[in-house]
């Protein structure tokens, strides 16, 4: 595997696919990590996220020799994605439910004492 492409030299967006998708491929598996620490706020914090991913326009067309890697990489996001979505709405479930537990006293429970004894 060849290492990974310069990014702007402002420290911007990435110079070039290979470092636009290597910065993907990161995300993908930042997201992986998060969903393996099973910690709900941070899940929901990647469930909050409403900025699209938009394409440089600068770097063309993807080009051809990099066009599987990016359809694997789609395919990975895609299932990540899944996964993140399930374990949200597991989440939210969760919720729910504790919200509609009772913790407040109580309610008295009968007691019997047996006085033959």
């Amino acid at each position: 595997m060849t290492s990974p492409e310069p990014a702007a030299a402002d420290g911007g967006a990435p110079a070039d696919w290979p470092a636009v998708l290597d910065d993907l491929e990161g995300e993908v598996l930042e997201v992986e990590q998060v969903l393996a620490r099973e910690r709900a706020d941070e899940i929901a914090a990647w469930g909050r996220r409403v900025t699209d991913w938009v394409p440089p326009s600068a770097l063309g067309p993807l080009p051809e020799e990099l066009r599987e890697r990016a359809a694997r990489l789609l395919q990975h996001q895609l299932a990540v994605a899944e996964r993140l979505v399930e374990r949200i709405t597991q989440s939210q479930k969760q919720r729910d439910v504790a919200a509609r537990m009772s913790y407040g006293p109580s309610r008295p429970v009968a007691a019997y004492f047996d006085e033959a004894l």
